[in-house]
Order: C-alpha cells, then sequence, then structure tokens
C-alpha cells in the first residue's frame, strides 16, 4: 500500500524532530543535515512511547522503548482510519499527562504525524485552530499542508469519522 503522497514544493524537514509542547514531539524518518544531504531520522530510547505511521527497517526505536505503529494513507481516510488516530492521540495525551515523552512520527514529519499530534492537542484542550498553528510553528509551515487533514481537525474526527463511513466501499 502507497501510503504518502509527494509533498509538492515542500521542503525536507531540517530537523529529525520538534517538540510542539512538553513531552510532546512531531517528526520524520528522514531530515535534511546541516550539509543539504539527506539524512535518516533513527530513534533510539529518547522518548518513552514512539507512534509511527510509517516505518522502516532499521528506524528504531529502541526494543525497550513502547511503540505503536498505525500505517495510515496520506490522503483520505476511511472511517477506520480515522478511528485509529483517535486512538493513538487518546495513548498520546494520556502518556503526556502521565509526565512521558512521546514522539509521532511518519516520513518527513508534516502531515500524519501532524494530524495525530494535532488531535493529541485537542484530547489535551486546544481548539483545532490552536493545535494547528502550534504544530506549524514548531515543525515547519509545511506541516499539515494535507487540506483533508486540516479539514477533518477543524470539522472534528467524530464527524469526519462518521461522513467517512456514509461512502460507499470502493468499487461499490
Amino acid at each position: 500500500m502507497k501510503t504518502r503522497q509527494r509533498d509538492e514544493g515542500a521542503p525536507e524537514p531540517r530537523t529529525r524532530w520538534n517538540e510542539v509542547r512538553p513531552r510532546l514531539w512531531l517528526g520524520g524518518h528522514f531530515w535534511v543535515g546541516p550539509d543539504g544531504d539527506v539524512q535518516t531520522a533513527v530513534v533510539g530510547a529518547e522518548f518513552d512511547l514512539v507512534i509511527s505511521l510509517f516505518t522502516r527497517p532499521g528506524h528504531g526505536p529502541h526494543p525497550g522503548v513502547a511503540h505503536l505503529v498505525s500505517e495510515i494513507p496520506d490522503g483520505p481516510l476511511t472511517a477506520e482510519e480515522l478511528h485509529s488516530v483517535q486512538q493513538l492521540a487518546v495513548t498520546a495525551a494520556e502518556a503526556v499527562r502521565n509526565d512521558r515523552t512521546v514522539l509521532v512520527r511518519c516520513h518527513s514529519g508534516y502531515n500524519r504525524s501532524g494530524l495525530v499530534v494535532a488531535q493529541t492537542l485537542i484530547e489535551l484542550g486546544q481548539d483545532s485552530t490552536t493545535a494547528i498553528s502550534l504544530i506549524r510553528q514548531a515543525r515547519s509551515p509545511w506541516a499539515l499542508n494535507n487540506q483533508s487533514f486540516v479539514q477533518y481537525l477543524t470539522t472534528g474526527l467524530d464527524v469526519a469519522r462518521l461522513l467517512a463511513g456514509l461512502e460507499p466501499a470502493p468499487g461499490q
């Protein structure tokens, strides 16, 4: 399954990951180092919980770190995929409340991880507009450039999930 859309015009991020609020980090598997070359972002034991929406062998985390994997596409999501985003956000918010550090990552740390982190911020009491703004300030103005994801957040994931559930399955 192809999970990533090409971010037209979006530069690769300049850091492996960024702290959006205390104990909540957003990042990717790839970034551009100071020399301009694409680098791999390998997670060791820097975080208590890593949520991966995209995975590659050898990118960590350390075997002793809690690791949740839910590969979702960087495009329109099904009701089931939106439910997964909600569950991951609840888990991340609970970890943050319990003083655990959380990294949510995808390929570049822009869209899929941005969606989960924004929903985590909403679970922690932020409104969607503030959550989106915090992510773009912390990570990059290119974060959450997938307008479908922004619409999911501003509509509310519960409503988006209900609406996605009304769509006929592909081929019907």
